[in-house]
């Protein structure tokens, strides 16, 4: 039986996901490039950012795709069909990294699964050792990588930044290439870091849904301490942000992995805990769960045309409240567009091209 909550669970994370990565839409190996004197709005959505969404949405993703693994296996007893689901998923990857924009999560996430279906038929306890172990890995060689680079704060007043985005938008070619050889470099690092992290949360996610996390919640005693834990890591990350020694720096990530994992399963309980299915907000999040990877690559190619084609400019301009006005714009007519299309269809046009590849 299909779990209802997953598929709202994976409805809010897919829309949230795009306020995480509208930002590199322009100069992906930036991200967001903030003016030289920056607006108030700016550090309050910064705030906003370390506490509601940086890698909270990943990291919901995650959860649910090593719950949706375990499900399936547990429906098929197929290791070899979800393998190929994996496989074929790993090449929509590929195509959507080096085509359209190499921030492509589907490749990692196709990578991180296989490395999962080695431990579907392990007991619990030994899941979430095996969890844990992948997330103190890929924290440790994160932080000794952003140990090693050297940050320094970029604003769109420098001549660095702006002569990198007049050789990148030189040209189709330019822009075609330099976003293949940024997928490359991300590629190079999904060994290092990206596969155990990703790893590591979704065997968590195997837990919480054997332990029935997605059907009840968290267990009643357990609440107060992962809210302790999401308001103890995100203050930390908030601190981190304005301190700029090479420690601070590189302990960012790793704490911001850990603060999203606490935030994620909050996410989860209240999902689970507070609404209704009969709900506007339960039922149309459902339907845009059930479509999520149409709805993931319909986001880039709307900020792909956007961004570069249409107004490259913006790159230049825009302040973060402009980014977040101009995502809560698209996210309002993914969702009203999702409700439309599901009166007349199941499945969104890509989940019918990955089922009928993986058959």
């Amino acid at each position: 039986m299909r779990n209802n909550n997953m598929d709202v669970i994976r409805g809010i994370a897919v829309l949230g996901l795009m306020y995480m990565n509208v930002y590199t839409f322009g100069l992906f190996e930036y991200g967001y490039v903030p003016a030289q004197f920056p607006p108030f709005s700016d550090h309050l959505l910064q705030i906003a950012n370390l506490i509601f969404i940086d890698g909270r949405f990943r990291t919901l993703f995650c959860l649910l795709f090593g719950a949706a693994l375990y499900i399936q296996w547990q429906h098929y007893q197929d290791i070899v069909l979800l393998k190929k689901r994996l496989k074929v998923l790993a090449y929509i990857g590929l195509l959507h990294g080096f085509v359209l924009w190499a921030g492509d999560i589907l490749f990692i996430y196709a990578c991180s699964g296989w490395l999962v279906c080695k431990y579907l038929n392990h007991d619990d306890a030994f899941i979430l050792k095996r969890g844990g172990q992948f997330l103190v890995i890929g924290s440790c060689v994160s932080f000794l990588l952003l140990l090693v680079e050297p940050n320094h704060i970029v604003t769109r007043a420098d001549n660095e930044f702006i002569q990198t985005y007049q050789d990148t938008y030189s040209s189709w070619l330019a822009i075609m290439s330099t976003n293949a050889l940024v997928f490359f470099i991300m590629l190079i690092v999904v060994p290092l870091i990206t596969l155990w992290m990703s790893a590591g949360l979704m065997l968590i996610g195997i837990y919480a849904y054997k332990n029935a996390v997605f059907k009840s919640g968290l267990p009643k005693q357990y609440v107060k301490y992962v809210c302790i834990a999401a308001l103890v890591f995100t203050g930390f990350r908030i601190v981190l942000e304005y301190l700029h020694s090479p420690l601070s720096y590189a302990l960012k990530e790793p704490i911001n992995w850990l603060a999203a994992l606490f935030v994620a399963l909050l996410v989860i309980h209240l999902v689970v805990k507070e609404y209704s299915q009969g709900c506007l907000f339960y039922s149309g999040f459902q339907r845009l769960g059930r479509l999520s990877l149409s709805v993931y690559i319909t986001q880039t190619l709307i900020l792909s045309t956007l961004f570069k084609v249409l107004y490259p400019d913006w790159t230049l301009t825009f302040n973060r409240i402009d980014y977040f006005l101009l995502v809560t714009f698209i996210a309002i007519l993914q969702f009203v567009a999702c409700q439309f299309y599901s009166h007349f269809f199941k499945r969104g046009p890509l989940e019918l091209v990955w089922r009928k590849l993986s058959s």
